[in-house]
């Protein structure tokens, strides 16, 4: 197999810097296509990992970024147009058999989902190539199938929770390392925060560019824009029209798993979801844990294989980690995130109830009435609680001792009887399990913003993402409810204002009524383990 570099040609002129990897031989190949912001030359060994497998592999700097020249205004450039370009070019070389996977993690997986769905191009711009019909039907620019990991789905998606508060620490990291500049810097931020602890405190947030500037030593003007977004679920959307099949590959512990599991949950075609016990890096991680590893490149391969010869079953397939077991759990459609009126079973999951007021769920054990202070908020990157102290920060709840192991595979939700008496507030749910040796692991964690009249009970659902985990008996689950979740979420400031444009800060004051309030947990009632990879493929 060889490797070169050549420069991809798009409707405008601009040509792109691609690595292409060939497997030895003459005969005609099938293509990986992986378009990417984060460096071509990370992903030389994918290539010829690939290639060592019968396909055509490609990687290619996005424009604006590494290699390759232009602007590159993530989210809202030329994706949708240089990428169908590229594919349609990928058609066109002489190894080529015309069958195209399109690959990607993170943004890139945005790369490979936005040339796959049949919408308008962000940037109003069309590729011509793209407008060539293909024998099959489909567009000579839209690949025959797409891998997409810990999807980043668009600016919307990333800058804020489904529930509305926005991901500071997130986005500030992602502008600091990658944002206005043609290569990347992953330590940029860690950086800042050395020569100035209190950065992320900035108000207004819209503004915090100006403050990150002086540490990173140049300027993020398209910070604010990423603020401007709020219009969510545009690729969910157009993803429920596809018909070509996708493998959507998430982790539990990645801040996107709700974005995976709902593009697998809404997809039109053929769909594979894999949740591993993993975060963003999935099993590049070193935090990792071993038995739950899964060769995804050897499994990216033979899912490819099977969507190309259109041999996968239509029906949608998922499989969750149970934690750190080594047990896979497969699951059907998932349930949507919302209140269930009734307790269900769902196949062999079944729902469980752990109410505030009863001994058996989550005992109180204070903070029913609690402030949230802007100034002073629960902290995000800090797992422990205060002991004592007339001033609660937080509701604290606490259960008994697990009788017996427990195994839980599917969506979390809260659902709270509170009172704020202000009329925006944001509601954070945390939940830890606490082992019998006295060590504590996160376990789910939700948050929403709630408007609605000053002093007004009302019940809030904040849903907490979806489990795969196994605790063993004794294991405790502590729950609290807090009004922040900072610096990974930005503060509510509790005046009304746009957290992103506030520069005032009063605190609030909250009531938990635990009549009424519940935890439930998607419990294995009937437990179901498989094999990950031949799940997925068949």
């Amino acid at each position: 197999m060889n490797t070169r570099t050549v420069y991809v040609p798009t409707p405008d002129g601009t040509a792109l810097a691609t690595d292409v990897c060939l497997p030895d031989g003459a005969r005609l190949r099938p293509a990986a296509v992986i378009r990417t912001p984060y460096g071509r030359g990370a992903h030389r060994a994918e290539l010829r990992g690939w290639a060592a497998h019968g396909f055509a592999a490609l990687a290619q700097d996005v424009r604006g970024r590494h290699g390759s020249p232009g602007e590159w205004h993530p989210y809202l450039g030329h994706e949708k147009t240089d990428g169908a370009a590229t594919v349609a070019w990928v058609r066109a070389q002489a190894w080529s058999n015309g069958e195209v996977v399109a690959v990607g993690a993170s943004y890139a997986a945005y790369c490979a989902l936005v040339i796959a769905l049949d919408g308008p191009d962000t940037d109003g711009d069309r590729a011509p190539e793209a407008d060539s019909v293909r024998l099959g039907g489909a567009p000579d620019g839209v690949p025959d199938a797409v891998i997409a990991a810990v999807p980043a789905l668009g600016l919307a998606e990333t800058a804020r929770e489904p529930g509305g508060p926005e991901r500071l620490w997130a986005r500030a990291g992602w502008w600091a390392a990658h944002g206005d500049r043609r290569d990347s810097d992953p330590d940029a931020l860690e950086r800042a925060l050395a020569d100035d602890p209190r950065l992320l405190e900035h108000l207004p947030v819209a503004r915090l560019a100006e403050r990150l500037t002086m540490g990173l030593g140049r300027e993020l003007p398209s910070w604010p824009m990423l603020w401007a977004h709020r219009e969510r679920g545009r690729l969910l959307a157009l993803g429920s029209t596809a018909r070509l099949p996708l493998l959507a590959v998430g982790g539990t512990r990645d801040p996107f798993a709700e974005d995976t599991a709902a593009l697998w949950h809404g997809w039109g075609g053929p769909a594979r979801l894999l949740l591993g016990p993993w975060g963003h890096r999935l099993t590049a991680d070193p935090a990792a844990p071993p038995r739950a590893r899964v060769n995804l490149g050897a499994l990216y391969v033979r899912w490819a294989r099977a969507a190309l010869a259109g041999s996968l079953e239509p029906a949608r397939r998922g499989v969750i980690a149970l934690g750190d077991s080594g047990r896979w759990h497969s699951t059907g459609t998932p349930e949507a995130s919302t209140w269930p009126e009734e307790p269900w079973p769902t196949g062999s999951e079944a729902e469980c109830r752990w109410a505030f007021d009863s001994s058996t769920g989550l005992r109180l054990l204070h903070g029913a009435e609690f402030s949230a202070d802007p100034d002073r908020p629960v902290r995000s990157d800090d797992l422990a609680v205060p002991v004592g102290g007339d001033r609660a920060d937080r509701c604290l709840l606490l259960s008994p001792p697990l009788p017996r192991p427990l195994d839980l595979a599917g969506a979390a939700v809260a659902r709270i009887n509170a009172t704020a008496d202000t009329s925006c507030a944001d509601w954070a749910v945390r939940l830890t399990a606490l082992a019998p040796s006295g060590r504590a692991d996160p376990l789910a964690f939700g948050i929403v913003r709630r408007t609605g009249p000053p002093g007004e009970a009302a019940y809030i659902t904040v849903p907490l993402g979806t489990l795969g985990r196994r605790l063993p008996a004794g294991t405790r689950l502590r729950a609290e409810i807090a009004g922040h979740h900072f610096p990974a979420h930005a503060r509510n400031p509790h005046t009304g204002e746009d957290p992103v444009t506030a520069t005032r800060l009063v605190p609030s004051r909250r009531t938990v009524n635990p009549r009424g309030s519940a935890l439930h947990l998607p419990v294995v009632a009937r437990r179901r383990y498989v094999e990950p990879v031949p799940e997925i493929c068949r």
